[in-house]
């Protein structure tokens, strides 16, 4: 069986993630893994989070498979968190929501869906993308093709080029959005641009497939929900596929849910239906305590707005970090312009540095981050970014 098979090379985070644990330096810092960490750099359980495991550790009396779709009423709250619960989608029983081994299972579970309901179609995703899609979607058997995004020059949205690429795509192409707090670049559309590309999707008939992986995390819960619930109100086909490891810091749970709003109830029906089905070939059943922990959030008037409370505090750390990094940098006399870090959002930027200066910083200061320079802005803290500014002075010297 195994005589010829040939190792492949670690994934570049996983390969990461092991050097970093190896390296005896006391001053190493982990920029690549895309975790949340506070200031003691650790990754917290949300105290809300403590609370509902006792209720639902008290209150469990069996561990019996659930059904197909998961927690019934996690999908439930789910779907009332992306669309609304004035959504009309929602009201006319046109979407389906089902749980998912986290949001990486929820993109695959998209994907074999429309390869399912459409075996030509072919997905366009931003250039840059989370490398996993480059993986997730071939790996399903779609052909897959990038559109103009981010301008590495000016750390921006090249938005004319954008929709200029989207105006050529049309009925039967998918198009993946990040909803919010795009990684790798941290640049997103602002509300008056989701708009606009709403109304192409609408207007061209293609579908929105939209990876929320950061709810929460660019303004807020609601606001960065607007892109979905344009694509729902004006496109009469969207798929969601949503994540809870980052915005309830229950990443090892592997918690996610992939929503469908098909034009009518019977095509609702029969999504869900497909989705069973490669759902039970793939991993049978879903598991429970993750979802279940977050069911007892989303119901609990309390523990709800606990929730909220300790998102908005981890969004705004990331955003006084983003302005104190920024700061120190050009008061540091580098030259060149960080400006921009403070103007994205969410836990990643570009640093704009060459494969050679990112492993300078990996082989002589210890400070880790992929090849791309995406750095991880959750992973500094006061005690690192002074020398995480030195060393990127001396690497941007030469």
């Amino acid at each position: 069986m195994f005589e010829h098979i040939k190792a492949i090379p670690p994934d570049p985070i996983l390969g990461l993630i092991a050097a970093y644990a190896a390296d005896p330096d006391p001053k190493k810092i982990d920029l690549g893994i895309g975790v949340y960490r506070d200031e003691h750099g650790n990754t917290p359980i949300l105290d809300c989070v403590v609370e509902a495991e006792k209720i639902h550790l008290a209150t469990q009396t069996t561990k019996t498979y659930l059904g197909p779709p998961g927690v019934a009423g996690f999908n439930q709250a789910m779907g009332e968190l992306l669309l609304g619960k004035d959504s009309q989608a929602i009201s006319e029983g046109r979407v389906r929501t089902v749980q998912t081994p986290g949001g990486t299972g929820a993109l695959r579970v998209a994907a074999d869906l429309m390869r399912v309901a459409r075996p030509e179609a072919e997905l366009w995703a931003s250039d840059p993308t989370w490398a996993n899609h480059l993986a997730l979607f071939p790996g399903a058997g779609m052909k897959m093709h990038s559109y103009p995004y981010f301008d590495a020059d000016s750390s921006s949205l090249r938005f004319d080029d954008m929709i200029q690429a989207l105006e050529q795509r049309g009925r039967g192409d998918a198009v993946l959005f990040h909803a919010c707090c795009h990684n790798p670049c941290g640049v997103s559309p602002d509300p008056e641009q989701w708009q606009t590309i709403a109304e192409l999707a609408s207007g061209r008939g293609f579908t929105p497939v939209v990876d929320i992986a950061y709810m929460g995390f660019e303004r807020g819960i609601e606001e960065d929900c607007l892109s979905v619930r344009l694509f729902a109100e004006k496109c009469p086909e969207v798929i969601i596929a949503s994540s809870c490891s980052k915005n309830f810091a229950m990443y090892r749970e592997r918690v996610g849910a992939i929503t469908v709003i098909t034009r009518d109830t019977e095509r609702a029906a029969a999504a869900e239906s497909v989705i069973h089905n490669v759902t039970r070939k793939n991993y049978s059943m879903p598991p429970a305590h993750g979802p279940a922990v977050i069911d007892i959030i989303l119901h609990s008037d309390e523990l709800k707005a606990q929730w909220q409370s300790e998102l908005a505090e981890m969004r705004d750390r990331i955003n006084g970090l983003r302005k104190t990094l920024a700061e120190k940098i050009a008061a540091a006399g580098i030259r060149r312009d960080f400006s921009f870090i403070e103007r994205q959002t969410g836990m990643f930027s570009f640093m704009g540095l060459s494969v050679q200066q990112v492993q300078r910083l990996r082989e002589e200061f210890a400070i880790y981050t992929v090849n791309s320079a995406r750095v991880n802005v959750a992973s500094f803290n006061q005690s690192n970014m002074d020398y995480f500014i030195e060393a990127l002075g001396v690497v941007l010297e030469e």
